[in-house]
């Protein structure tokens, strides 16, 4: 069966285009996921002071980013509900960026803008075809009526 979706990447053919787009992943994907990691090792000391704009707790505000930066990282590399994985990191980094470094220096937002942006990208790119978005045709045979799957008349 042959997939031809924009969803998963399934109408790109271009090697160059899709390889580039397996490394755009895995670079925006670990270098979030130290930020991530650094969170779940130093838990305990961040949990008291950790920025909570919204109020619900330190620790419940880094739980979240912790979901955010290492969670979603983890499926950004394996190209596994690539989009949507990109949703919450997107959310985290506009909370850094524009709200808790609101007023602060260029040099304070200019990293969490960047991701920001980054990932912003992500979601009209989507996994390629290297990616398990595609292996796996998630969402494809249910959600898109144009990527029915198509059967090689070689029977």
């Amino acid at each position: 069966m042959k997939k031809d979706c924009s969803w998963c990447g399934g109408l790109d053919n271009d090697l160059a285009h899709n390889t580039g787009l397996l490394l755009f992943r895995l670079i925006l994907g670990l270098f979030m996921l130290t930020h991530g990691w650094q969170k779940i090792i130093h838990f305990d000391l961040l949990s008291a002071g950790f920025p909570d704009p919204f109020h619900l707790g330190s620790s419940i505000s880094l739980i979240l980013i912790i979901f955010a930066e290492f969670g979603c990282s983890i499926l950004v590399l394996l190209g596994l509900f690539t989009r949507f994985a990109a949703i919450p990191l997107i959310i985290g980094m506009f909370i850094a960026g524009f709200i808790i470094s609101a007023n602060k220096s260029f040099q304070a937002i200019e990293l969490p803008t960047l991701y920001f942006s980054l990932y912003f990208v992500l979601i009209f790119l989507g996994g390629g075809r290297f990616s398990l978005d595609y292996v796996f045709g998630i969402f494809c045979d249910k959600y898109c009526k144009n990527c029915r799957p198509t059967k090689s008349n070689h029977n």
